[in-house]
């Protein structure tokens, strides 16, 4: 039988690099085929050449055996294409059916018959288990939940052929199981899906095969029943890679953060952060674990001044700051890796060697006089971009825009990791990076840990938890519910912790 889908030869150009070379690729109906490689390695630049997004300088693409010119995303969704992106293309002030019609509106007359469309959108939540509010704002729902408008949107045109870029990098462990099923049922229906992730263990549980890309070159496709997670991992970075995390046991020193009756307000004026107290100390990672939406976000913004506090405590090596705002937080030592990188950790239309020095512009040897240096700002950008392997096709003058999702992390990461700060507080600071850029951030975390910092980790990812933190904090509906030594738990009590089906004592609640 032919595939649903073939590239051959697909070549495509960016000035100073070839993101794609000469690429093979095909997909059988109903298959997950994962995508796998490091960032920058072309996964994305190649499914945007099939969606119609980029236009190859080489190669042909066949659907359904016919040869096909896919020069915008409208071909693509008429050959029943559809993508779903790392970073989603939705409107925040419109409600969730408004984003998942625009551009393909049912009419009545001359109206959009907005009463057909919210029950559209309804039936299809419903038969996908989506669990997805019609009605709401983009603005006020959780981002997890936003990708699954996104994957309506796809299914609300019909598409058979889905794309799917880093499906899982923004959903709790409940949410990817539940995605899991969801592809499970696409393939059941016939549809065919080509899974973006880097993540070899959903790789395993969910591809039929996998198509390994380095450098912009395709490395090899093996069947997954055939092949390993570690093999999956070499090929993609082109050497070994380590799964263990290699750290002494932790050395606390004083209190850094000490967090007492925090009450903390969402968007919607409703409380987030509910009489919360927690407290790190130096050369400690302690890690915060929680469904996402019970007040991860209010509390990291309250903490790095993006959001105000409405009442209780915050103390910084015993010194309090209620009311900091986010640009006097680096003088008093606070680094942050915000959970989005592109709406709170960068400027997308500056340049890369402008936004390694975001922070420190304003000092010397980088301004003088209120003049910037713009020499010695981009020998700082270069050694920076180094140090981290943060990759663009324009080395330190490409616009951050350009750039993949996991070099813009890497950069946001090596920015913060420079500052030298007593607090760390990393959110998701791993989301969208492949093994490779994984491993290489833990270390640095863990050895900002050994220099003594104190690390605040908010992660969905509990492999994650459990592999850096020295204790673990669950949060729940605002509140920590639990305090526990990794060595002493296990997912299972986590997940009870975070699902608010544990019963709380209080020794559990303040446990050190």
């Amino acid at each position: 039988m032919e595939p649903i889908v073939e590239l051959r030869g697909i070549t495509k150009r960016f000035p100073g690099i070839i993101a794609n070379d000469n690429i093979d690729l095909t997909l059988e109906k109903g298959e997950v085929l994962a995508l796998l490689g490091e960032n920058g390695a072309g996964k994305s630049t190649l499914m945007s050449v099939l969606f119609g997004f980029y236009h190859p300088d080489a190669g042909e693409i066949f659907v359904r055996g016919k040869k096909v010119d896919i020069s915008n995303p409208n071909i693509a969704y008429d050959l029943g294409i559809g993508m779903v992106h790392q970073h989603f293309k939705l409107i925040e002030n419109f409600t969730v059916t408004e984003n998942i019609i625009l551009g393909d509106e049912p009419r009545n007359w001359m109206m959009v018959d907005m009463k057909v469309a919210r029950e559209r959108v309804r039936e299809l939540s419903e038969t996908y288990n989506l669990n997805v509010d019609p009605d709401a704002k983009i603005e006020s729902i959780s981002v997890g939940m936003q990708q699954r408008v996104e994957i309506l949107k796809v299914l609300y045109r019909d598409a058979e052929i889905i794309i799917l870029d880093e499906p899982t990098a923004v959903l709790t462990p409940q949410e990817i199981e539940e995605l899991m099923g969801i592809l499970r049922n696409f393939v059941k229906e016939g549809k065919s899906v080509i899974m973006i992730t880097h993540k070899l263990k959903e790789i395993m549980a969910i591809a039929d095969r996998v198509s390994v890309l380095r450098q912009g070159k395709m490395v090899g496709t093996l069947k997954v029943s055939e092949t390993s997670e570690e093999e999956l991992a070499e090929l993609m970075v082109g050497r070994k890679v380590s799964f263990e995390i290699d750290k002494e046991p932790a050395k606390p020193g004083e209190v850094a953060l000490e967090i007492e009756d925090l009450w903390v307000k969402d968007a919607r004026q409703l409380d987030a952060v509910r009489g919360l107290n927690l407290s790190i100390r130096e050369g400690e990672i302690l890690g915060l674990a929680g469904i996402d939406g019970n007040g991860q976000r209010e509390l990291v913004e309250a903490l790095t001044g993006l959001r105000d506090i409405d009442r209780g405590r915050v103390k910084l090596f015993g010194t309090e700051y209620q009311q900091i705002r986010s640009e006097e937080r680096t003088d008093l030592g606070i680094g942050h890796i915000p959970e989005d990188r592109q709406k709170r950790g960068l400027i997308l239309d500056f340049k890369l060697f402008e936004n390694m020095l975001l922070e420190k512009y304003e000092s010397e040897p980088y301004s003088k006089n209120g003049i910037l240096q713009f020499p010695a700002i981009r020998e700082k950008a270069q050694e920076l971009v180094e140090v981290f392997d943060v990759r663009s096709g324009e080395g330190i003058d490409s616009f951050v825009r350009t750039m993949s999702g996991g070099n813009q992390q890497k950069a946001i990461v090596g920015r913060e990791i420079d500052l030298s700060p007593r607090l760390m507080i990393a959110s998701q600071p791993t989301r969208g990076l492949d093994v490779g850029a994984i491993e290489y951030i833990h270390s640095r975390l863990v050895e900002l840990r050994d220099q003594g910092t104190a690390v605040l980790l908010v992660s969905f990812e509990l492999d994650e938890i459990f592999n850096l933190s020295d204790r673990i904090a669950v949060i729940y509906q605002g509140r920590i519910v639990g305090i526990r030594n990794p060595h002493d738990t296990d997912e299972m009590e986590l997940g009870l912790l975070m699902s608010g089906s544990k019963e709380i004592k209080d020794e559990e609640i303040i446990q050190e």
